[in-house]
């Protein structure tokens, strides 16, 4: 009888540690599942709950002032938002306390508690508090202005949504390089060099050399939230993946056909031509050999900075040169 209850347990820790790491493997999988059950309850689409999500966890990598998500879900809600601002106890997690004290926090799981570090617990109390908007996409604007109050960071939810329900799945995170491995082009770090058309600035940027309307391709799945003329940049466009990452093309020599700001693109889609555009009016070009200006800028819910793209570039052409490889 003992050795029996030995192999059962083994078999229950062995059982559980492949499920913890399956789990740890495929974490779109799991998470997926998790909207998918909020949903049914809430009736909050899960591609919101997704896109808050994905958002939160976003923002949290980077910023220094909020911990790093370690869990599945990376809604970060702190103690006293989620107990009460005034419950003498911030741990609390006893459901009907917590709504005394007016705290965010709810039982998701059904388990008697509302923990902050139960992942359905978590991003069920998000969905409640959109529920008491409404389920519609309007109100579910409304609920998320009034928790961040911040045009962009509404913007960027709404965005990854539409992303997530276009593509039905999860895992959006493939690059690719700017312009076909095969073209004739070379580029070099020449992020933070100075700037002198303009005024005094730096060049938030890497410069790809290439010949006139070599295309110019999306690096990344994403929404365009951004065409047209700057007298700096020229002919340009911009477009914000599911990371938050903005990404920047500039001096353009034009635009994909029908390309248009809110459309969704995907890695490698065409979006336009090098070109030389810039540096004056609309229309200006010639006064730099052809290239693509590309830049990237992180966003973190207060502010959005730019960083070097080079290492990026540069890794991204490596993995699809050996994607090309494979095939």
């Amino acid at each position: 009888m003992r050795a029996v209850l030995i192999i059962a347990a083994f078999l229950l820790l062995f059982t559980s540690s492949i499920e913890a790491k399956a789990a740890e493997a495929n974490p779109y999988q799991e998470r997926m599942k998790l909207y998918k059950k909020v949903e049914t309850i809430t009736q909050i689409p899960w591609y919101y709950l997704a896109a808050v999500d994905q958002y939160e966890r976003n923002v949290r990598l980077a910023r220094r002032d909020l911990p790093k998500p370690e869990s599945l879900i990376g809604i970060y809600f702190r103690p006293e938002q989620w107990a009460g601002l005034t419950n003498p106890n911030p741990s609390e997690e006893n459901p009907a306390i917590i709504q005394f004290f007016n705290g965010v926090g709810v039982d998701g799981d059904g388990d008697g508690n509302a923990s902050l570090k139960n992942d359905e617990d978590v991003l069920y109390s998000f969905a409640h508090y959109l529920l008491s908007y409404g389920v519609d996409e309007d109100n579910i604007k409304i609920g998320l202005w009034d928790y961040y109050h911040r045009d962009r960071s509404v913007g960027s939810i709404v965005s990854y949504a539409k992303m997530y329900r276009h593509f039905g799945r999860l895992n959006l995170d493939t690059n690719v390089f700017p312009v076909p491995l095969r073209s004739n082009h070379s580029y070099r770090s020449t992020w933070g060099d100075a700037r002198g058309w303009g005024g005094r600035r730096i060049h938030e940027g890497t410069d790809i050399f290439a010949g006139y309307g070599v295309p110019v391709r999306a690096t990344c799945y994403g929404i365009v939230e951004m065409k047209g003329w700057n007298k700096f940049g020229g002919w340009r466009i911009g477009i914000r993946d599911i990371n938050n990452t903005y990404h920047y093309f500039a001096h353009l020599s034009g635009f994909a056909k029908d390309l248009k700001v809110g459309q969704i693109v995907e890695p490698g889609m065409v979006i336009g031509g090098v070109g030389s555009s810039g540096y004056g009016p609309p229309g200006t070009s010639g006064k730099f050999p052809p290239h693509l200006h590309y830049g990237m800028y992180k966003d973190n819910g207060i502010t959005e900075w730019s960083f070097d793209p080079y290492p990026y570039l540069a890794k991204w052409k490596r993995i699809e040169r050996m994607n090309v490889r494979k095939k």
